[in-house]
């Protein structure tokens, strides 16, 4: 058996028409009704019928995501607690870390998924369209990015580093014409091979321009009900894993901090050991790639594929 069981759960980019949709007949499909209850409104049709227009709009891409995670994390749970096999820890990767937070104990599932439509709602509305933007940088190191994002930078048009997705991929995030004056900065000084692809999003998330979503998040946590965590948890904001008792008001900061902060994804996965298997909870596979390009040595496995629940039982 493998020393350690690390559970993933991806965040916005990772939704698709028809997510959710192979859990049905399984206990874990009541969920989507839940959500939708919770939600007040359909999120369960827009998940498998689309239109994709609708579902890529973040106050329900967010909610859609958690929704799926948290399904298959109770499908995944069933066939560990069947087979005795504890889990380590959890991380989520920007609005994945809500499903994670779900999945130790720390917020029940109707709250997270209010929670994360009222994320997503407010990084909608606190930047008017057109107004950031944000590129992934491919094969420029961490340390010229954040230069180019300081030198750059003025006040009321600043450009930072917003995921640290996997070493050879930064996204930068924050006002437009910061954004274009930091890819012109690598045009001029950075003479190596490299990529930076403008992100087709709604708005320039994990930058200082998300600061007012993050205030009006924090004032409706009071609504939720965090609790003290059950299972350790990795943190975005700071790479650090909190252990199984930390307390709510450390889980709410760390999640008020995210909203306009930097996620620390490669750092994350750099502070587990190799021998663990990690798991992805959630649509797609895109945490599946990113931890193979930080560390090769990490066996993970997606759970939204098929026959991947039983592949998991016999590597178990």
């Amino acid at each position: 058996m493998t020393k350690s069981v690390t559970l993933l759960f991806p965040g916005q980019g990772a939704q698709y028409v028809g997510m959710g949709k192979s859990l049905e007949g399984h206990s874990a499909f009541d969920l989507f009704e839940k959500a939708n209850k919770a939600l007040d409104f359909n999120l369960s049709q827009i998940m498998f019928e689309g239109p994709d227009e609708e579902l890529k709009l973040t106050k329900y891409t967010q909610p859609a995501i958690l929704s799926h995670s948290v399904a298959l994390f109770q499908k995944l749970n069933e066939l560990l607690e069947r087979k005795n096999i504890k889990i380590d820890r959890v991380l989520g990767h920007s609005v994945g870390e809500y499903a994670a937070l779900v999945s130790c104990g720390a917020i029940p599932f109707e709250d997270a998924v209010k929670a994360v439509h009222l994320r997503g709602k407010y990084m909608q509305e606190a930047v008017p369209s057109g107004k950031g933007k944000m590129f992934a940088v491919m094969k420029i190191p961490q340390e010229v990015i954040e230069k180019a994002c300081k030198e750059v930078s003025q006040p009321n048009s600043e450009v930072m580093p917003a995921n640290f997705n996997e070493p050879s991929q930064i996204v930068i995030s924050g006002e437009a014409s910061a954004c274009d004056r930091a890819v012109a900065w690598f045009e001029k000084n950075w003479e190596e091979p490299y990529r930076a692809v403008e992100l087709n999003v709604s708005a320039p998330f994990h930058s200082s321009l998300m600061k007012p979503a993050a205030e009006k998040l924090n004032s409706s946590f009071s609504d939720f009900n965090f609790q003290t965590t059950t299972l350790p948890y990795i943190a975005n904001i700071d790479a650090k894993e909190y252990p199984a008792g930390t307390n709510p008001d450390t889980v709410k900061e760390n999640l008020f901090k995210q909203v306009d902060g930097s996620v620390l994804w490669t750092q994350s996965i750099q502070a587990l050991a190799d021998d663990t298997i990690c798991i992805e909870c959630g649509p797609g596979r895109v945490l599946m790639g990113l931890v193979r390009k930080i560390n090769r040595n990490i066996k993970v496995i997606s759970l939204d594929k098929d026959g991947a629940f039983e592949e998991l039982e016999e590597l178990l």
